[in-house]
């Protein structure tokens, strides 16, 4: 299935695509085969091989455990207890927001305010 039949915009699919690129280089960097990168993730060789290759239909935990384990910054964050504070934000950020969204009302406005 490619990226297109898949939905991505075209920004995604260079994010991916990218991404596998950075990991494979990381990996290589480190002098790891990919047997052994696969098996550190606790994924198969196939599977590694199709985040590398830029799959849109990998899992995202699988894209960036992978990613960690090789040292490829996630968010352009390299300290992870960083990575946990921006966390911490977002999830206080999204304790503010309301529990759903609806969709505006047609405003009748006949001049009357009540």
């Amino acid at each position: 299935m490619g990226r297109r039949e898949l939905g991505l915009t075209r920004v995604a699919e260079d994010a991916v695509v990218m991404l596998g690129q950075q990991i494979r280089m990381a990996r290589a960097a480190r002098g790891m085969t990919a047997e052994h990168l696969a098996g550190t993730a606790g994924i198969t060789r196939k599977t590694l091989a199709a985040i590398e290759h830029g799959s849109a239909a990998s899992s995202i935990g699988n894209v960036f455990n992978v990613a960690s384990i090789v040292g490829v910054p996630l968010f352009g964050v390299d300290d992870p207890s960083e990575l946990i504070a921006l966390r911490r934000r977002g999830e206080e950020r999204l304790a503010l927001l309301p529990a759903r969204v609806d969709k505006k009302r047609k405003d009748n406005d006949d001049g009357l305010d009540f």
